[in-house]
């Protein structure tokens, strides 16, 4: 008799903090909780920004799949208290704009945040369950600074309050690094009220232009770590099971939040996996406006400096081909590649009249790889192998309906494997119906007169071939020729008495047919 309640799958993540692969044991598995560094909103989101955002959203798609989506919360913040914020609403108030400057750095921030939401959308990442703004959180930061004043971790000087690091006996365990190397490699801001160099804010003053509110050290505003250690606090408690972000917040942003929360709350753990994503490259090189390769996702998705816009589930299929604990090469021709492949996952979904999403029909090998620290790539090939197998079932169904009962009957029915392809594929985000829209727009490639050409030339040689003393190779061979330049353009060639069918396959060029 099978069990009712069988024990979840297995999966294993890569925790930066014990350097090694470990198997997600959740502290509560009726409620897993992961908690992700957002973004600080100023401007729009570039596409490194995306990467994470990607890859946690295929964490978050797993996580549900395996424990269920009401026994996990995803939370994301946002950062709006920041100077990179209060410099760009000055910049629009000295330019002319309307309003205060707290008016315009709100304004900002809305803007930006919805912004990010639209972007990260067409990209087809799910929104977090909570996502949590740090504006909202000033009355926990304050009362946890208290705290670790209270304790001796941190101290007030001059309207500052700074946290003491080493204070802390376990800081750079996350990094690998000890105090003295950081402050040897690091650019420490250097200031008078610091006891010691590595010290960091946890609260700064705000002069009377600049948002602030008010707590015992005088009016001011939260330090940036301090915030995550809150946010996480209030909703998640002293201890959670996943902590994400790009490696770039490695330190000092995490190694700082593990500092303050564990001095705060030393009753609990703060975050048992750490997971952190490499970064990503455009064309071979850093993303960088020098070097005319920095693109925002908007750019992206809208097309830019002449280049054609990029569909957002293509900008995702490229983002997953790479392990994220490896840099990300975002190409043009990886875009083109991944175009191309998607197409042809849709256009066979279509041919088999879509398909059904469920758990059951996700494939094993997908969801075995995934489980292995988010193995997206090999994830990736499985789905393409089962495109190939809905292809294979729908020739073999579509032959053997037309009365070729000596054609192979395909071990999988085509209604089968078409939501095998779309479940295995939903659980990586892709093939949604909402991110189809470019599909539906694109025009099909007309392939009629290369058929009709192909069906003559055939008639053609099989005529001469009947004539007595005929050359058979010679008769046959223009349309080899054709069919051979045809299938190296990437189209599977189909002939039968009744006619010709040319099939776009995943690597089908359209290019390579203008020398046919």
């Amino acid at each position: 008799m099978a069990d009712p309640n069988p024990a979840p799958l297995e999966i294993r993540l890569t925790n930066t903090r014990t350097r090694s692969k470990e198997a997600l044991v959740p502290i509560d598995p009726e409620n897993v909780r992961m908690y992700v560094c957002g973004p600080t909103v100023y401007d729009r989101a570039h596409l490194g920004n995306a990467r994470p955002v990607l890859v946690f959203d295929v964490l978050y798609r797993l996580l549900r799949h395996v424990y269920g989506a009401e026994h996990v919360t995803y939370v994301r913040n946002f950062t709006d208290v920041d100077d990179k914020i209060n410099a760009t609403a000055l910049a629009r108030k000295e330019a002319g704009a309307d309003g205060t400057l707290e008016e315009l750095i709100r304004e900002r921030t809305e803007e930006t945040i919805s912004w990010y939401l639209k972007d990260m959308g067409e990209l087809g990442a799910l929104e977090p369950d909570r996502m949590p703004r740090a504006t909202e959180y000033i009355a926990p930061m304050v009362a946890m600074i208290e705290g670790l004043i209270e304790s001796g971790h941190a101290y007030a000087a001059e309207g500052h309050v700074l946290f003491r690091v080493r204070s802390y006996a376990a800081y750079g365990r996350l990094s690998g690094r000890s105090v003295d190397d950081m402050m040897a490699g690091a650019r420490v801001e250097v200031a008078p009220y610091k006891e010691d160099p590595m010290d960091f804010v946890l609260w700064k003053p705000s002069s009377d232009d600049l948002p602030g509110w008010d707590s015992p050290w005088g009016r001011g505003r939260p330090g940036w770590h301090i915030e995550c250690s809150a946010m996480s606090y209030e909703l998640f408690g002293p201890s959670f099971d996943i902590h994400g972000g790009g490696n770039d917040l490695m330190f000092p942003h995490h190694e700082n939040e593990i500092a303050q929360s564990c001095c705060a709350h030393p009753e609990g753990d703060f975050a048992k996996v750490w997971m952190h994503n490499e970064m990503l490259q455009v064309e071979g090189k850093k993303m960088s406006k020098s070097l005319g390769n920095f693109f925002t996702v908007r750019d992206l998705l809208e097309g830019h400096g002449g280049m054609e816009g990029i569909p957002g589930e293509v900008i995702r299929y490229v983002m997953l081909s790479t392990h994220y604990r490896k840099p990300m090469d975002f190409t043009e021709e990886k875009a083109r590649e991944a175009k191309r492949k998607l197409s042809y996952w849709r256009s066979l979904l279509k041919e088999a009249g879509t398909g059904r999403v469920a758990a059951q029909y996700v494939d094993d090998g997908v969801l075995f790889n995934l489980r292995q620290d988010l193995n997206t790539k090999p994830a990736l090939d499985i789905v393409g192998s089962i495109a190939d197998r809905l292809k294979a079932a729908l020739q073999s169904e579509k032959q053997r309906a037309a009365g070729d009962r000596n054609f192979p009957e395909a071990a999988e029915s085509s209604a089968e494997l078409a939501s095998k392809l779309k479940s295995s594929a939903d659980i990586l985000g892709l093939l949604k119906d909402d991110l189809g829209e470019w599909f539906e727009e694109s025009s099909p490639y007309d392939l009629s007169d290369f058929s009709t050409k192909l069906f003559n030339l055939r008639a053609e040689a099989v005529a001469k071939a009947q004539v007595p003393g005929a050359d058979k190779k010679e008769c046959f061979r223009e349309l080899d020729e054709m069919k051979s330049a045809l299938v190296a353009a990437g189209l599977e060639v189909r002939m039968s008495k009744a006619g010709v069918e040319l099939v776009p396959g995943p690597d089908f060029d359209p290019a390579k047919l203008e020398q046919v």
